[in-house]
């Protein structure tokens, strides 16, 4: 499995990235390598919140009046 992230090269030296769904979950490592490390770890836990999320959701229409 493939997925695609955005990292730069913060100025003390650390790597900084997310990944591009779920670009709110920042992290970082000292080195390229950790900061992959770190994204597998983002990805695993968001999945495992969605699956547990998944069986609360809930949805619905909201009706909005609209004045002219």
């Amino acid at each position: 499995m493939e997925i695609a992230y955005t990292y730069w090269e913060a100025g003390d030296g650390w790597f900084v990235g997310f990944l591009n769904t779920y670009p709110d979950h920042l992290t970082q490592g000292h080195d390229l390598a950790e900061l992959e490390e770190m994204l597998v770890d983002v990805y695993q836990i968001r999945q495992d919140e969605e699956k547990r999320l998944a069986q609360k959701r809930k949805s619905g229409v909201l009706q909005i009046k609209v004045s002219a």
